[in-house]
């Protein structure tokens, strides 16, 4: 699934940088894939995946 259109990020990568890093948010993490937030309305999803992530962590 596509997290991000502007940026073409797909779940799967932004759960991969989840997992490797501690991220605060999911600027942190967009910056880790070298892009950066451009409109802003996938930042919450982008957020319940990285939530996700740590809590099962």
């Amino acid at each position: 699934m596509v997290v991000c259109v502007c940026n073409a990020i797909r779940e799967r990568d932004l759960r991969d940088v989840a997992k490797d890093g501690q991220l605060r948010c999911a600027k942190a993490a967009y910056a880790q894939l070298g892009r950066k937030p451009k409109c802003g309305q996938c930042l919450p999803f982008a957020r319940n995946i990285i939530s996700d992530i740590t809590a099962t962590a």
